[in-house]
């Protein structure tokens, strides 16, 4: 332990000699090692925003999508072969037991007229179901009804985004409002979501029965989609088995026929996300760690000027009786410490930087407790790995040579 100590003193008094050069020498590490870290968090970050915003889809809900065509083997993207009805949605009640609500959606849109002046939007017709399914509470007011549902019921409920370019200073229950030719009366407005995964406004929207919308909006007798839950995770394989062999039959599909929609579940969903970020993060990491080796690659060019300027240093002491390894421990010991100081503030510089994210910017930074020993650990087997060619080359000198260097 003297011996350690004593190395350590030696190498932090030549470090010392030069402090500028020994901080520039340490800048790669600095940035290398912080830039680790920050980049990873950023990744964590944006995969636990991902992951949260699934989450708040719905409680265990089950998608049923149109599936995806094809002529002459090109597919003709999605919704290409759209069979989808509400005769399937009565079929699903029907003959499934594991879902414990179910709903269609039927998507137009258009320009809204009420309040203010006009809006663009998007508007979906669903069933009261809905915001169960999708665990999205009401802001104000109230849902329509199953009665409205079948009456066609000319009734909405608004997003956040909606009402604030519509009726930005006033309450719009109660209010007219018109979707290009037909007059809704508003009955309730959304709390407020926020962005999707992929950017979108989730308030930008007006639900409305989906029969109305089905009849008065998008024309035809397809849906675009089917909403469903379950009553936990543990069910949705069951459940899943239950509506494909209840849409099949709906569909009139032959066994060797393949299906004609698909169905999703929060699961698969969060695996595709959680997978496409890892990806993303790893790519980030791997990119800050190449600084990382850059400032090893610094630091063993310092470290070579360091035996060329001492070396009859290096001369005298191995004439007074230290040995090759004695020499080769010093210097190695003085591109470690090196090292190991860059990664040090390298990760208070990290953690500075993800405080700054999170609370100025608002952007998630997660720093991971595993990264940060990572990133310093590695910081300290740069030091060894590009240190270890100029310990050698100084402990290889030869003494008198080394006395006679000016």
């Amino acid at each position: 332990m003297k011996r350690f100590r004593r190395l350590l003193r030696v190498a932090m008094r030549s470090i010392l000699k030069n402090r500028m050069r020994s901080i520039l020498t340490s800048l790669g590490v600095i940035i290398g090692v912080g830039s680790v870290i920050v980049m990873v968090g950023l990744g964590a970050g944006a995969q636990a925003d991902v992951e949260a915003q699934i989450q708040s889809l719905g409680a265990n809900m089950i998608m049923v999508f149109p599936a995806w065509g094809r002529v002459h083997g090109v597919s003709q993207g999605a919704a290409s072969r759209n069979r989808l009805t509400l005769d399937d949605v009565e079929r699903l009640r029907e003959d499934t037991t594991l879902l414990t609500g179910l709903s269609p959606v039927v998507r137009s849109g258009g320009q809204v007229i009420g309040g203010i002046g006009n809006w663009n939007t998007s508007v979906e017709g669903v069933d009261p179901a809905y915001p169960e399914i999708r665990s999205w509470k009401l802001a104000a007011g109230e849902f329509f009804t199953e009665r409205d549902v079948r009456a066609k019921s000319k009734v909405a409920v608004l997003g956040k985004t909606v009402v604030d370019n519509l009726f930005p200073n006033s309450d719009p229950i109660g209010e007219k409002i018109r979707i290009r030719n037909t007059p809704f009366r508003v009955i309730g407005v959304l709390e407020a979501r926020g962005q999707s995964p992929y950017g979108s406004d989730y308030d930008d929207v007006i639900l409305a029965p989906s029969k109305t919308v089905l009849s008065r909006l998008a024309g035809g007798q397809y849906i675009s989609r089917i909403y469903s839950s379950v009553a936990s995770a543990e069910d949705t394989d069951a459940a899943i088995e239950e509506m494909t062999a209840s849409l099949r039959a709906s569909h009139k599909l032959e066994p060797q026929e393949e299906d004609d929609f698909r169905i999703r579940n929060q699961a698969e969903l969060m695996e595709t996300a959680t997978e496409t970020q890892r990806v993303m993060t790893l790519f980030l990491g791997g990119v800050a760690a190449v600084s990382l080796l850059v400032g090893g690659i610094g630091i063993m060019n310092i470290m070579l000027v360091s035996v060329t300027e001492r070396t009859r240093e290096i001369g005298i002491r191995l004439a007074v009786g230290a040995r090759s390894a004695d020499v080769m421990v010093q210097f190695l010991t003085e591109s470690v410490v090196l090292s190991l100081f860059g990664g040090i503030i390298g990760v208070i510089l990290a953690y500075s930087i993800a405080t700054f994210l999170n609370r100025a910017i608002g952007m998630t930074t997660i720093v991971q407790p595993g990264i940060v020993l990572m990133a310093f650990g590695f910081s300290g087997a740069v030091g060894v790995f590009f240190g270890f060619y100029p310990a050698r080359k100084a402990a290889r000198l030869n003494p008198i040579d080394a006395l006679r260097y000016e």
